[in-house]
């Protein structure tokens, strides 16, 4: 295996693992100090974006002004920024707000599902029955890990449900949208610019000077870690994992993310996970390793429409 491709491995590894424990850090903020999800996004956002581009300026010597000026690619990044960099973000902290961040987490990670259903429409063929396979353990799994199998009842509020079903229509665009971008830019200027374009859109739905709950310690602590290492770098490491590997291999990969959430937010803030949660989740995550093991001439057409 050459370097690169286990660069782009490790770096796939590392972002889910940072994800995992800033959600788990979301949720404590969220629910145990009061900070407001819109003012954490707006300056996760800003912050990250205007580090990354100094990064890309003096560290990569890139141009930063170079995607502005072809249309059709500014219209991309535009494009991505809200429906993919900012939607990403907002819908799974929404989730993990109405409910925690274990399941927010899990639910967001039927977005390869999605992924595999797009490629296959825009491909115009039927998806193989491995990938009809996964669509019936993700739907499975969704829920199991929503209803606890009473149909008549939710385990989970409405509106936590749709938010992390939203997550993970976020997570495939997010995915798939800024691969021709990505071909083309460093990642550190799409990225840059995608997280402070989302962060200046949202700054007119949350100031960043708009602060509200209780800030001790820990709350300063939590705080940096989500929007340095949470979001800095662990959107860095995958998007460049994307740049290397493909979309199908780092979402394969960041499957680890759902698994360091979980464990965290069971063992830390004590989130009730049951035998049927632990299921559900299960036959989830499952799905993404079952897409992984496709047909190689599949994967080779899929990998030319990305």
């Amino acid at each position: 295996m050459k370097t690169s491709v286990l660069k782009g491995f490790f770096l796939a590894i590392i972002a889910a693992l940072l994800w995992g424990v800033s959600g788990t850090f979301g949720q404590f903020l969220f629910q145990q100090r009061g900070v407001n999800i819109e003012w954490m996004i707006t300056v996760r956002m800003l912050i990250s974006g205007v580090c990354l581009l100094l990064f890309a300026k003096f560290w990569e010597k890139s141009d930063l002004l170079s995607v502005w000026k072809h249309k059709k690619d500014a219209l991309q990044l535009g494009i991505f920024s809200i429906t993919g960099m900012l939607a990403v973000q907002y819908t799974y902290f929404a989730a993990i707000k109405h409910s925690n961040a274990a399941t927010a987490t899990v639910l967001q990670y039927s977005g390869p599902v999605l992924i595999a259903v797009y490629l296959a429409c825009r491909n115009r063929k039927l998806p193989v029955f491995i990938e009809f396979i996964a669509i019936v353990l993700a739907i499975l799994g969704t829920f199991l890990l929503v209803t606890h199998g009473n149909v008549n009842t939710l385990s989970i509020s409405p509106v936590a449900l749709a938010f992390g079903l939203a997550s993970a229509v976020a997570l495939a665009i997010y995915t798939l949208q800024p691969i021709r971008l990505l071909s083309r830019y460093p990642s550190s200027v799409i990225i840059g610019w995608g997280m402070l374009c989302g962060g200046l859109a949202f700054s007119f739905v949350k100031a960043p000077w708009d602060v509200e709950g209780i800030w001790d310690l820990q709350t300063y602590w939590y705080t940096g870690f989500i929007v340095i290492f949470g979001t800095l770098m662990a959107f860095y490491a995958y998007l460049t994992a994307v740049q290397i590997i493909g979309g199908q291999k780092s979402s394969l990969l960041a499957s680890m993310e759902p698994l360091s959430a979980t464990v965290l937010a069971v063992l830390w803030l004590n989130v009730p996970f049951t035998a049927i949660d632990w299921l559900g989740s299960l036959l989830i995550v499952s799905t993404v390793f079952l897409l992984s093991r496709k047909p190689k001439q599949v994967q080779m057409v899929e990998e030319e429409a990305e």
